[in-house]
């Protein structure tokens, strides 16, 4: 595309909306009016090296076309190791190259891959290193289905694949739980009613609760972490049987946390059993899928957890009802008998077999009490000996005895340190004091001198110097020159 043909296609920018390609045509020559010679512009330069020439056209594009949206199918989709995308926008014959950095990237909530039909928004640029023109991207939407429901869907899909949702993986629920672990936000309704639902079924189960919240951008992870922090609580003071995840209704926005692939991960991952208690009853989320149970509303949750336990209490009470109407019935049948019967000899025999029936009693209830004291006994003295195990293992006193070693082997450690140092000091004088004696600058202080010839050679025989000779004297402060003027060797 020449210069020429670039100044074209920006004179026609303000009726001709950008395209896909860019065609820039040659406009016809008007007539121009005529001009003062001292007036007409200095030619337009028409030489260019390669990098200015692309340089220019980039410059002329990124100022004519400022932020456009284009739409068209993805194809050729390749994510860097670097955490950018990079993929083609095609539309018919047409294609154009795309660029989304890695902070762009970051924030698209679906996963962009071939075949996806989307709009992208962003800047007309070249890619100076290959001439190539290019549009880097600010967003990418998809066309038809929302962000949101395409990343579920995605995700959905991917998870299934890896058979995450099969049911052959899915536990069933216990069916008497002592304690239940729920996972949301502790100040929300939704507790609330599931408190109320719990107590009024099964007043003695127990709830443990991690406070989460339930919706943003955090959610997801607080979330996992009460799942995780209940199945390490395992044979600790908060364990528990089963884990339920609860949250009230809302909007897909509001629900997107539960949607997360960590969070599934994490929920798949998890020993115990996991009920999901999302939304309402048309509101599905990935967790619904993973987890062991899915229930429509969090109350409905507190009811299938509770089931078992509520149909026992139903048995028992008509169990009950059916033991009051045999008993009234057996006791009119008792008293049409006994006005058939001797009245006196029936109430001996019924005294006597009370009377032998509460002696039975009264010996079990000995037997028992006995049996109960016994087990009592037992358990307090296996108790006893568990504290006196635990005492031994204190940590608080292990922890004193330990710091008492330390001390005292760092006492020793500084004493033997001190006498070490003592020792060598008292060396280090003695042999300073020896050195100091040998020292012949010591002798010096006596008297003497030490002598040298014009080679700085000691001198010990008068015999070995030459009159005229200079020599040097050393003395205990500073030194003399001197010339030999006669030498008087010592005879032997």
């Amino acid at each position: 595309m020449s210069l020429a043909q670039l100044r074209a296609g920006r004179s026609s920018a303000s009726t001709n909306p950008p395209q896909l390609g860019f065609a820039f045509e040659e406009p016809e020559e008007a007539a121009a009016p005529p001009v003062d010679p001292a007036e007409t512009p200095a030619p337009r330069r028409s030489t260019f090296s390669v990098a200015e020439l692309v340089s220019l056209i980039r410059g002329e594009l990124e100022k004519k076309y400022g932020s456009i949206s284009v739409f068209g199918e993805v194809s050729n989709c390749r994510p860097a190791a670097s955490g950018h995308v990079y993929f083609t926008l095609k539309d018919g014959e047409a294609q154009l190259p795309v660029v989304l950095f890695k902070r762009q990237a970051s924030l698209h909530k679906f996963r962009i891959e071939d075949g996806l039909e989307v709009l992208v928004r962003g800047r007309i640029s070249v890619y100076e290193s290959r001439g190539q023109l290019q549009l880097i991207a600010e967003s990418v939407e998809p066309r038809g289905a929302g962000a949101l429901q395409l990343a579920f869907e995605q995700l959905k899909a991917r998870l299934q694949s890896e058979g995450l949702f099969d049911a052959d993986r899915k536990r069933p629920l216990p069916a008497f739980p002592t304690r239940i672990g729920i996972v949301t936000s502790p100040t929300g309704a939704v507790i609330r009613d599931i408190v109320n639902v719990v107590r009024r079924r099964h007043a003695c189960l127990d709830l443990l609760v991690f406070p989460a919240a339930v919706q943003g951008a955090g959610s997801p992870q607080e979330v996992a972490a009460g799942i995780r922090y209940f199945n390490q609580a395992a044979g600790t003071p908060h364990s528990v049987d089963l884990i339920l995840l609860a949250r009230g209704g809302g909007s897909a926005e509001d629900l997107a946390g539960f949607n997360d692939e960590a969070l599934a991960r994490t929920i798949a991952d998890s020993t115990l059993p996991v009920v999901s208690a999302i939304g309402h009853e048309t509101d599905f989320t990935i967790a619904d899928f993973v987890a062991d149970l899915r229930a429509p509303t969090p109350s409905a949750a507190a009811e299938l957890i509770t089931a078992a336990q509520h149909r026992i209490e139903e048995h028992i009470a008509s169990l009950n009802h059916r033991l009051v109407r045999a008993a009234r019935y057996a006791t009119m049948q008792a008293s049409q008998r006994l006005t058939r019967i001797n009245a006196q000899a029936i109430l001996y025999r019924v005294e006597d077999g009370i009377s032998r029936r509460y002696q039975r009693l009264d010996e079990l209830a000995w037997r028992g009490n006995t049996a109960m004291q016994t087990t009592l006994q037992r358990d307090e003295r296996r108790l006893l000996t568990l504290r006196q195990r635990l005492a031994a293992q204190d940590l608080t006193r292990q922890l004193a005895a330990s710091r008492h070693r330390i001390s005292t082997m760092e006492a020793r450690l500084l004493a033997a340190h001190r006498d070490r140092l003592r020792a060598e000091r008292s060396r280090l004088q003695s042999a300073s004091a020896a050195l100091q004696s040998l020292s012949p600058v010591a002798v010096l202080q006596r008297g003497y001198a030490l002598v040298y010839d014009a080679n700085g050679k000691l001198l010990h025989d008068a015999s070995t110097v030459e009159p005229g000779t200079t020599i040097t004297s050393r003395l205990h402060k500073g030194t003399l020159t001197s010339t030999v003027t006669s030498g008087h060797p010592t005879k032997n």
